[in-house]
Order: structure tokens, then sequence, then C-alpha cells
């Protein structure tokens, strides 16, 4: 059956909207399912003999557009009214060439993951993406995925469209990676699903681990250590058969990120977020926060569907600056633009180090916040792999372009809530990638968000 597209009907389908102050946010807010494992779970349910039910799957853009190239690639779905979702799989070995390119969107996990796919089977795929997808590098996967006997073809600059044609025979890998990367460390591991032999991956530190736990509850065998120098190593043995299984999706700690920042900065704040995920390899922000002062309380921690969960409570809180670790950086990649925003209202320096991977991002995140947040009238300074913000004033009063970066444009809807005058964004179309309904949501709860007018 066709996947579904995602809901029209929501303020956030608007591509511009203003957010000024409010009295505070309150009440249970329920954020969307994790978009990594709802990536993963469609992907890897397809690889699997039988059938995968998946609760809790996060319904947006970037996640949908997974599915419509696994289905393309072969899998089958399903989707029950109460939002259960049935992966039928073909095995590691039974995908076949799809008859038009895979669309993969903004979704830069999608492609690079698929990308992995399609290497290590004896099929031909082409991948292509929207104008900010493909402004992205591709190298760094595809790269690796040629030592492994896939034949790739890119556009200048190892950019999409990408057409990569599987080896019959994928070679086991053993790869250094120069930065903290799940998406590199996924495609290889993927790829190597079907090579002859172990396949190593090696990081500097541990990137988040959704892809080796998933693998493991789907049969594979995985296995990972940190060595003395603190290098991050994964091994996969090849060869391998998934067998369905079923997967509760807990809910997405990088969307909890926004509302748990804007409660944090916004007095008369009193908010609950149930369910969200705390895999310790994500949880770098709320640890963070709290270092700042932030008053976010956890509570009801229990393992659902294998994945850690709590329930958070956060209130007002005067946060203040800190220095944080480079070492953090991979447990916290993501929510580096809204952390820069609660740094716009801590008591004097945040400094945030060895934030290099920002740059390859949907957009050149550093600088996409550091310009947005000076232009705001914050105080902010930023070079190629950190960023400074000192606390102050925000007068506020812009409009921000986004540029169609779904995480830069509910940063900045957060960054109006106290700002002196309200800030328009514009690019808000794309915050349905990750968060469908993140507009309507927190008004529901209390914020002033509303159909902007660009000047």
């Amino acid at each position: 059956m066709p996947l579904p597209m995602p809901s029209d009907n929501s303020l956030t389908t608007h591509e511009t909207l203003e957010s000024g102050h409010h009295s505070g946010l309150s009440g249970r807010f329920d954020v969307p399912g994790d978009k990594s494992i709802s990536h993963r779970s469609l992907i890897l349910g397809g690889l699997a003999i039988g059938t995968t039910q998946v609760s809790g799957l996060l319904e947006g853009d970037d996640v949908l557009a997974t599915g419509r190239a696994m289905q393309a690639l072969g899998a089958e779905f399903t989707r029950d009214d109460d939002g259960i979702w049935h992966v039928t799989g073909v095995g590691t070995s039974g995908l076949v060439s799809p008859t038009s390119p895979l669309d993969l969107g903004n979704s830069g996990t999608g492609v690079r993951l698929l990308m992995g796919v399609v290497a290590g089977q004896p099929l031909t795929a082409t991948f292509c993406g929207d104008a900010s997808l493909s402004r992205r590098p591709m190298a760094r996967v595809t790269d690796q995925l040629a030592l492994m006997g896939a034949s790739i073809t890119a556009r200048d600059g190892d950019r999409l469209p990408v057409t990569i044609t599987g080896s019959e025979t994928p070679l086991a890998a053993d790869h250094t990676s120069k930065v903290a990367s799940a998406q590199i460390k996924s495609a290889v591991l993927l790829a190597a699903l079907n090579a002859r032999g172990t396949s190593i991956v090696r990081e500097p530190t541990a990137s988040r681990d959704h892809t080796e736990a998933m693998l493991t509850h789907f049969g594979a065998t995985v296995r990972s250590h940190t060595d003395t120098d603190g290098t991050h190593i994964v091994e996969l043995e090849g060869e391998a058969t998934l067998i369905a299984r079923d997967i509760i999706v807990p809910r997405d700690p990088s969307s909890a990120a926004f509302p748990m920042v804007a409660a944090l900065i916004t007095e008369g704040s009193d908010l609950t977020i149930p369910t969200v995920g705390m895999n310790p390899l994500r949880t770098g922000l709320i640890q963070t926060l709290r270092d700042m002062g932030g008053d976010i309380e956890i509570t009801n921690q229990r393992v659902e569907g294998g994945e850690a969960v709590a329930d958070l409570r956060v209130r007002h809180s005067q946060l203040h600056g800190i220095d944080v670790p480079p070492a953090r950086a991979a447990s916290m990649i993501d929510e580096y633009p809204i952390l820069a925003i609660a740094a716009t209202k801590a008591d004097g320096v945040t400094r945030m180090l060895g934030v290099e991977e920002l740059r390859v991002k949907e957009t050149d995140r550093i600088a996409v916040v550091a310009d947005g947040i000076a232009a705001a009238g914050g105080e902010v300074t930023y070079d190629e792999d950190s960023m400074t913000v000192t606390g102050g004033t925000i007068p506020g009063g812009i409009t921000i372009d986004s540029q169609y970066d779904h995480r830069i444009a509910m940063s900045f809807l957060t960054l109006g809530m106290i700002s002196d005058a309200p800030i328009t964004v514009s690019g808000c179309g794309t915050i349905n990638t990750s968060f469908p309904g993140f507009a309507d949501s927190m008004n529901q709860r209390g914020a002033a968000l509303r159909i902007g007018r660009l000047s």
C-alpha cells in the first residue's frame, strides 16, 4: 500500500511563523517518536525475515521518505488506524533495484543509511533529495562503500544525485572515522551485513548506538568496546540473518529539546515531557542544561521495548554559562542550535567546543545559528569548530531565514519567546521532517506562535 503523507492541517505547515512573549508553558507535552530509531525500524524491518510491528513511529517527512524508499526496494508496509506499523521484510539479500530514483527529501540519515543498504546487495539505485540535501557532502560515506566493492558515481563534489551499484560479494570493512558519526558508522555496518568475515568501525568517541542495538535486537552479532586510548570500536559478523522483532519507539530527546529549553528560559513554566528516550549517548543536552542550573527532574526511569526512557519535569530556571566539553559533542550534536538559544538567557559565557560536525548538517549550523543570534541582537562569536554565546538581552524584532533547516527554525522560534520584540522565522515548513505539529503543540501548552508576515 502507498505510505501515508504527513498531515497538512497544522500551523507548522506554514512557511513563515512569528514567535513572541507568553506567560509560560505548562502541562503535559508529548513529543514525537525518536527519528533515529524510526528510520532504523523501517530499514531493518525491511531487511528482516518476517513482519516487524512498530509502535510510536515518527510520521514526519524524513521517516516517511525512508519508508517510501524501502518500499521501492521491495519491502512492504501497512499501517493500522491506531498508528501501529507492520513492516514485512525480504531478508538481507532480497531487495530489488527500484524503477525510479529514491527521493529522500531532506533526510541525511535516510539517504546515508540506505546507501549502505544498497552497497551491500547486487542492485542499482540512484539517490536524490531536495535542494538542501543535495548540497550536503556524501564522500565520507561513499568513499568507504566503494572500498567495500560498490560502484559509485556522484555529481561534482560528491553530492546528490548519487548512483550506487552494490557488490555481489561485498568486502568486509575496517574503517577508521575521523569523526564520531552514527551515519557513517551505520552505513558501513549495513553494507557489511552480507560481507564475509568481520567488519570493524573505529571512531574517536562513541556516537549514538541505535544501529548496533537494533541489529542485535534483530539477531545480528555485534560487539563494541572502548580502547585504552578512547577509540570506540564496533565489530559486526557478516553474512547475517535478521529475524523480525517488534519495536516500541521512544519519544525523541532531540525533539524534546525545544519545549525543554523553552520551559527553562520562559518565566512561569512548569512542563512535563513523558517517555523520553534516555540512551546515554543521546542525553548530552539534558546533562549540559542541568550543569547550567536547569531544573530538570528525571522521574519514572524504566525500559520500554529495549530502550531506556524516563519522564522529565522542567521548570523555569536562571541558567549560568559553562564550558561544554568537546567529548560531549557526539551525544548532543543535533542539540547545539537550541543550546545556543538557552545560552542567550544564561548569566555569563557559554562555550561550545569541538562542534565542527555542525558544519555538514542541513546547513552550516555554526554559522547560521551564530549569525541569527547576532542579527537578533545577541552577543556571539564562532570559528571553525566552536561557538561562544554571552547571555544578555535579545532585542529581536527581525526576520530570520532558517534556510529550510528544521532545527534552526524551531530554535529561533524558541528565541522569539524571550526576545524584546517578536521574531519571524521563514522556512518553517521543514519542521515537519522531525516534529509534525510543533507549533500547534507549543501553543496548546501556552506559547504564542502564529502565522508570520515577511516584512
